[in-house]
């Protein structure tokens, strides 16, 4: 009987302690659950722009990491990057006038306008500027990329990034 009465005694007081670590289980679980809430969170992908996916480079069920390029998208508003020499933007200014022909449609002449004019070369917008490093002197003529935007819709063409175009900005 007293053997009895010492293991009641001992289990009422292991009890608390019992307790406790239950509380402190759950306290570690809900924290669990916070942190998988969160991580979810995450896996919510957006796209920097609203446009037309051209690549997918993923696969449903691949592990993507953070900032890893996912698809590249075609946006919807397309623009020319035309490379004049530098001696042909003598008279030319933002908002004068071009005529656009693209190797696609050889027979249509499309409208658009100078939306802007690189205050830098190719050459030194470039990842690796060409050097001189013996030091002689010789004169490139160097090109300066101008910005052409279509003034006319043309959602009915199918215009991509990367077609040869021939514009002529009409500078009088």
């Amino acid at each position: 009987a007293l053997d009895r009465e010492r293991a009641m005694d001992a289990g009422l007081k292991s009890s608390p302690s019992k307790q406790d670590a239950s509380s402190a289980n759950i306290e570690k679980l809900e924290a669990q659950l916070e942190q998988a809430k969160l991580n979810l969170s995450y896996t919510k992908i957006y796209a920097p722009q609203d446009g037309n996916i051209s690549a997918r480079n993923v696969e449903k069920g691949n592990y993507v990491q953070v900032g890893q390029s996912l698809t590249s998208i075609v946006s919807p508003n397309i623009w020319i990057v035309a490379n004049f020499k530098e001696t042909q933007l003598t008279n030319m200014k933002q908002g004068q006038d071009v005529s656009i022909k693209i190797d696609t449609y050889p027979r249509k002449r499309f409208k658009g306008k100078v939306d802007s004019i690189q205050r830098a070369s190719g050459a030194k917008s470039s990842l690796f500027p060409p050097e001189n490093a013996v030091g002689s002197y010789i004169k490139v003529v160097q090109r300066i990329p101008v910005k052409i935007r279509f003034t006319e819709d043309i959602t009915g063409y199918n215009i991509a990034p990367g077609m040869s175009v021939i514009p002529k900005v009409k500078i009088k």
